[in-house]
């Protein structure tokens, strides 16, 4: 505050309006108390910086000090320098007259009809921690003390290149170790030059389809499906299709749109269905890998928490199952890490990986870069593997304890029959006459949280349930958050 006060004074003072400079000074700080552009306890510059600041004399500054001082706007502390009061001598006075006069009433804004449309039915959560957020994991476990000493060593002397804008899609030592890990945890088919780094899962969906779909073009995605897609198609001109999951097992084909055009983009998760929790057969995955290939579709694999299988082989990649498959892989660190990082990635095909780039790097614009450095040392010193397997041990307990007493309590066919043994949450399924809204919304009341299943599919009429995380709920915490939302479901 000290070093902008100069600023706001030299932007308010008119030295030529005709009053004494010291008088100006003083009315001019005294303004910026009363309306809040100094804070209470804010300090003042001393007299001497503010007056080489300002090119007023010493004496001009000193004389308004003391006048505020007087008038108990200031204090001083020998020693420390010039305060703004707690309190100011009008606030003092006004005590006892009343409340102030109500603000006018801003007119209405205006937005673009989707926006509003975006902002009407807003799924972000404001909260994001506690029984049973789904989809956040475990932060407090993360190996903060490994990544601080990291972090700490790169500060010390960080390079130019890390301290300014990148291009290129995120920094190489970053890309290498992604695509390294992907080969072995997820037998992706990939190397550095396809990985590009993004500040997540939405972003690397915008980018998808800025880059490969114009207006009018034909999207599908999947039903019930992640939200963070149907908000970004929302904001589009594009046309969307469902692709019905739970409709797999009816033979070849089934679910998928009929008619109408080949869809440029097909959104899907394969591994673990969110939120269903399904794993797509591999039939289905060929089958999708032949549609696309035939109709000159892209699909975007969306594997946002696969790591964490507790039960069972893990489930490969799709991308993985054919050589220069047509197959935009994306994944994430905020399920294995923290969402607070922001840090995503994507692989391409190598047909699309420098037209990606590019495009990210203009419309983004690439930073974090030692993030990125920090982030890739992380993983190349075995932390990363290592946090992941502990994180498998803590998180398939919570599971079981949490199946358990929906098991105990509301029966096993309450569980969603085609979950696999995987994932962050599950699905709590609901009588199809029962509000999942209304009971996500009384228990929210209570401190539970979790989200209604219905709000999944585009409409929001579909199967009802909650989906509940357990991830980031300590085990002694479980069974009372639960017994929260059985009353909620039972009344």
């Amino acid at each position: 505050m000290k070093s902008i006060c100069a600023d706001l004074v030299l932007q308010r003072i008119a030295p030529a309006a005709g009053a004494a400079l010291n008088r100006q000074l003083y009315d001019c700080l005294r303004g910026a108390i009363l309306d809040g552009s100094l804070p209470p306890s804010s300090a003042l510059p001393a007299s001497r910086d503010l007056a080489r600041e300002t090119g007023m004399s010493r004496n001009t500054v000193l004389h308004a000090y003391e006048q505020l001082r007087a008038e108990g706007y200031v204090h001083s502390r020998v020693g420390s320098g010039t305060f703004v009061a707690e309190t100011t001598p009008e606030s003092q006075l006004a005590t006892g007259r009343g409340a102030a006069a109500a603000p006018a009433r801003a007119a209405p804004v205006r937005l673009a009809r989707r926006a509003q449309a975006l902002v009407d039915d807003a799924s972000a959560a404001a909260r994001q921690w506690g029984a049973f957020m789904p989809g956040v994991p475990d932060v407090t476990q993360f190996p903060h003390r490994a990544f601080g000493r990291i972090v700490a060593r790169l500060w010390r002397d960080p390079a130019p290149e890390l301290l300014t804008y990148s291009h290129g899609g995120g920094h190489p030592a970053l890309r290498e170790a992604v695509a390294e890990h992907l080969r072995v945890a997820r037998a992706v088919r990939c190397d550095a030059d396809q990985v590009l780094i993004t500040e997540g899962v939405h972003q690397a969906i915008d980018l998808s389809l800025r880059m490969l779909a114009d207006p009018s073009d034909t999207v599908w995605v999947e039903e019930p499906g992640y939200w963070g897609f149907h908000k970004l198609l929302q904001m589009g001109a594009w046309r969307v299709r469902p692709l019905r999951v739970e409709a797999e097992g009816d033979g070849p084909g089934a679910g998928w749109p009929r008619g109408g055009s080949a869809p440029r983009l097909i959104f899907v998760t394969p591994s673990h269905q969110y939120p269903l929790g399904s794993v797509m057969s591999l039939a289905r995955r060929r089958e999708l890998l032949d549609f696309a290939r035939q109709s000159g579709s892209w699909i975007v694999e969306d594997d946002y928490d696969s790591e964490f299988r507790f039960a069972g082989r893990p489930i490969p990649s799709m991308q993985g199952l054919e050589d220069d498959s047509p197959v935009i892989y994306i994944g994430t660190f905020s399920k294995t890490l923290f969402p607070g990082l922001r840090v995503g990635y994507m692989v391409l095909p190598r047909a699309l990986a420098a037209h990606f780039r590019t495009a990210h790097a203009d419309l983004y614009r690439e930073g974090h870069a030692i993030t990125q450095v920090a982030l890739a040392e992380l993983i190349g010193q075995g932390h990363y593997a290592a946090h992941i397997r502990r994180m498998r041990v803590l998180y398939a307990r919570r599971r079981a304890l949490l199946a358990g007493l929906i098991g105990e309590h509301l029966g096993p066919d309450h569980l969603h029959p085609q979950a696999s043994n995987a994932g962050l949450h599950l699905v709590l399924r609901l009588p199809e006459d029962r509000d999942d809204v209304a009971i996500m919304e009384a228990a929210q009341a209570r401190g539970v949280l979790s989200r209604p299943l219905s709000r999944y599919y585009r409409r929001g009429d579909g199967r009802r349930g909650l989906l509940l995380g357990y991830a980031c709920v300590e085990e002694a915490n479980i069974e009372p958050a639960f017994r929260v939302l059985l009353e909620g479901i039972r009344s």
